[in-house]
């Protein structure tokens, strides 16, 4: 959840066909290495993504604020009345438990995408980095994947997510922001960090396909700026590309992921040999290549004249709250 900000015009797809082409490749599954040339890299949202329910929402309800305050801070965050921030500052210092109990209630309370562990084997085979991209704490996030998935495999998916100071009774809890805005978290800017930290400048020089996998508005930022885009099917992402005519593929689970990823795989290799640029290229996505080997923002800022790529990486700087009814409200 974040507060409402302006967001870009679309650009004119009314003579363009949205639907994402299938393969006419094979694409059946295996527990190997597919053997491409071309890189791919996955970011993900975590929350109704990778798992069913929010994370915080589940300690508000149980150890906090509870689910009638919690339900007026999102109303306020969404009019704009006060900013992410701010209302997250309250939402965490409502927690009154430890740490270690507080995760007693997240192991029956979330639910994993029944397919997400298949499909993460799958992105280890394949050398394929996955990161996921949240504005929640990263130490939940972490305990909750060494939960799910165990430490070992848990630790092939880097978290780019805010800190936290917790006491040992628990009666303090605080986030610990990664950027100085009143997000908390410019996610834009982390995937930058993320392809830094995951080493996605290709030494023989092929241009890496950027896939990312979401579920809500919030999450159209760093969408729209992917080679493929899968949404989740029957929530707000889909029914915003839908609206605003933005190409994407729905899946239901990873499973639906991994076989269209498969496919692509092949595609690419059969028809560009992994060389030059992605066979599914979109144009947006050279703002996520161009900035991974940018080092200082200043830099980058004064060669980015186009206000959408200003948005896009500090939206914090270039956009605004409005009201409600005046734009859109953005959900994390």
């Amino acid at each position: 959840m974040a507060p409402s900000a302006v967001i870009p015009q679309p650009l004119d797809f009314s003579n363009v066909d949205l639907k994402v082409p299938k393969s006419t490749f094979n694409d059946s599954t295996s527990p190997n290495s597919i053997g491409t040339k071309r890189k791919i890299i996955c970011f993900s949202d975590f929350d109704g993504t990778i798992f069913m329910q929010d994370t915080g929402h589940v300690l508000f309800d149980s150890h906090g604020c509870g689910p009638e305050r919690r339900e007026v801070l999102d109303q306020q965050i969404k009019t704009g009345e006060r900013s992410f921030k701010e209302v997250s500052e309250e939402m965490w210092g409502s927690l009154n438990v430890p740490f270690d109990d507080g995760f007693e209630v997240m192991k029956t309370a979330l639910e994993i995408d029944v397919d997400f562990q298949k499909f993460h084997r799958f992105c280890i085979d394949n050398n394929i980095p996955f990161n996921v991209i949240s504005a929640g704490l990263k130490p939940i996030l972490r305990r909750v994947l060494d939960q799910f998935l165990g430490e070992a495999d848990s630790a092939h998916i880097e978290i780019v997510a805010n800190d936290a100071q917790i006491n040992t009774p628990g009666t303090e809890w605080k986030p610990v922001w990664i950027h100085d805005c009143d997000l908390g978290h410019d996610k834009a800017l982390s995937i930058q960090q993320a392809r830094a930290a995951a080493k996605l400048e290709c030494e023989d020089g092929t241009i890496p396909l950027i896939v990312f996998i979401g579920d809500g508005v919030s999450d159209l930022p760093a969408a729209r700026q992917a080679d493929i885009l899968f949404a989740r099917r029957g929530l707000r992402l889909e029914e915003y590309c839908i609206e605003n005519k933005i190409a994407y593929i729905p899946f239901d689970t990873f499973a639906d992921i991994q076989k269209e990823v498969e496919a692509i795989m092949r595609e690419d290799q059969q028809k560009t040999g992994g060389l030059g640029l992605p066979t599914r290229s979109n144009p947006r996505a050279n703002i996520w290549r161009r900035i991974s080997s940018r080092n200082a923002i200043p830099l980058y800022l004064a060669a980015t004249p186009a206000r959408e790529e200003k948005m896009f990486l500090w939206p914090e700087a270039f956009s605004e709250y409005q009201p409600k009814e005046q734009g859109i409200p953005l959900t994390a």
